[in-house]
């Protein structure tokens, strides 16, 4: 196929007045990229310039034909100018893709031009791959450098991957560094990424309690900071413990009369950054018609003074239910909760994300580490026991009540290890703080026997032995452990066949029980 060229004289380049080079000529030189035809377009003030590229082509490479195409213009810095003479001579052009490759020549003309070519070649108005050229580098460059640019970007896996790996870190650091399994969570913070980057209209984090809700603002703001979408800080308020409308708003000395009283307020503090209002529906109605009107305006006035002050700042919000819930039970203003329904992402419960509970558990004791100023890892079997444990467990305080149990276990390791023992305890230590039997917030006999097989009576022995297995070290102290009394009166003790014999009557063993841990 013939190789064909478009591009404009260079008014200043092809004049050959830098290092001799001139790009409209050199490009017709390059071995292995063989210009059939070049369509050099030029004004009319510059065509004696036109007419010597011509001849200079036609001594260095007469195998290329060059056409002079006039294109005059009133001013080629005008953008809707240049692009509409281009997109009026590529319509006019009658390509012939079935004998033709063609090229768009980049290096020569204004930056207006090269936008427009840009545009009107990813469009496929003009059916052309670019090329870019320069001056020589060396003696093995005579005829400078040229590259050809395709715009399909599917060529470019490396590029694609950089920005895929791109947006993975950036999700990442939305969730802290700690990558989710849950489909919904996932969703939710890919659309988090695009929002934190495009918009900075409010946004509403609703969930329950200890669901990560404030953390996850805390992240926006590091992302939006990366992004150069704001400048200042993240400034954090509860709403439900707010002091009078001047620790919002501020005040000046006016408003009390007393030197010293003066303060900015948490509106004027987070502008150029993020205001994350904590309960967002515990905010006085006096606070929110401030607040909306700060959002639909920018400006407000201080306690004490008459005169308005700017400020401007991205709002993130935290609340339990979405705006139009809260608005229809009264909580908060109508026209506010509809300012706020922009965005609005809901964060799921810990016991709805169960398969992301090892790599949360994780993340909170290695931070627990990190105040400790030691490590704390979990013994195996440990592990195990407790990852059993919070597949089934109500966490009602979600993450909160993770991390709690995280440092809990990283303190009680003396040694550096957490075991089975230590897992027991820390298991009764949640499940009487939730107000439920330990066993209740993961049954003793998950998976290992049916409970609608035996008696209630039986059952209630069983977990007991269960529990008592599964905090000792091997099945003989688990026997000497529950056959204390009763082994004194016999003349030759065999806790561990006493006990051995136990399980099998459910037709358990001791591997079963306790994850083929420990010694018999």
């Amino acid at each position: 196929m013939r190789n064909v060229v478009i591009g404009f004289l260079g008014t200043q380049l092809d004049m050959g007045k830098r290092r001799d080079w001139r790009p409209s000529v050199q490009l017709c030189t390059h071995e292995g990229f063989p210009v059939d035809r070049l369509e050099l377009i030029h004004d009319g003030a510059h065509y004696h310039l036109a007419a010597q590229v011509a001849a200079a082509i036609g001594k260095t490479a007469p195998e290329t034909e060059v056409r002079l195409v006039r294109m005059d213009m009133a001013d080629p810095w005008d953008f809707q100018e240049v692009y509409g003479k281009l997109y009026d001579f590529a319509a006019d052009y009658g390509f012939d893709e079935d004998r033709e490759r063609y090229h768009v020549h980049l290096t020569t003309g204004t930056h207006v031009a090269q936008i427009c070519w840009f545009l009107l070649t990813e469009s496929r108005h003009i059916p052309a791959r670019l090329i870019q050229t320069g001056p020589p580098r060396g003696p093995e460059t005579p005829s400078g450098t040229l590259d050809v640019i395709d715009l399909d970007l599917a060529r470019y896996n490396a590029l694609q991957r950089r920005f895929e790996a791109q947006a993975r870190d950036h999700s990442a650091l939305l969730l802290g560094g700690i990558e989710t399994a849950h489909p919904g969570l996932q969703a939710t913070i890919q659309r988090l990424d695009l929002v934190a980057t495009a918009s900075d209209a409010p946004l509403v984090l609703v969930g329950e309690p200890g669901t990560g809700k404030s953390a996850l603002a805390s992240h926006l703001h590091e992302l939006k900071l990366l992004r150069r979408r704001i400048k200042g800080r993240l400034v954090q308020v509860n709403c439900a413990t707010l002091q009078g409308m001047g620790a919002l708003i501020g005040q000046r000395r006016g408003a009390t009369g007393v030197a010293g009283s003066e303060r900015p307020g948490f509106l004027r503090e987070a502008d150029g950054g993020v205001l994350l209002l904590d309960r967002i529906d515990e905010l006085a109605p006096e606070a929110q018609a401030v607040l909306l009107q700060v959002l639909e305006t920018g400006r407000y006035c201080p306690l004490g003074s008459e005169a308005e002050v700017t400020a401007r700042f991205h709002l993130v919000a935290t609340a339990l239910l979405p705006p139009a819930v809260l608005a229809a039970r009264g909580r908060l203003r109508p026209d506010l909760a509809a300012r706020l329904s922009h965005w609005v992402f809901a964060l799921p419960p810990l016991r709805d994300r169960r398969q992301d509970i090892a790599a949360e558990l994780s993340a909170r004791l290695a931070e627990a580490e990190r105040k400790l100023g030691r490590k704390a890892g979990f013994n195996a079997d440990a592990m195990a026991r407790y990852l059993r444990f919070a597949a089934e467990a109500p966490w009602p305080g979600n993450l909160r009540d993770l991390q709690a149990s995280a440092e809990r276990l990283a303190v009680l390791a003396e040694r550096g290890r957490v075991t089975v023992a230590m897992v027991e305890a820390e298991i009764a230590t949640l499940a009487a703080q939730w107000g439920a039997e330990p066993e209740e917030a993961a049954d003793a006999l998950q998976g290992l026997v049916d409970p609608a097989t035996i008696d209630l009576f039986d059952r209630a022995q069983l977990e007991t032995v269960l529990r008592t297995c599964r905090a000792s070290p091997s099945l003989s102290a688990a026997g000497r452990a529950l056959f204390a009394v009763s082994r004194a009166e016999k003349s030759s003790a065999n806790d561990a066949d006493r006990l051995r014999k136990y399980l099998a009557r459910f037709g358990l063993d001791w591997a079963r029980v306790t994850g083929a841990r420990g010694s018999a």
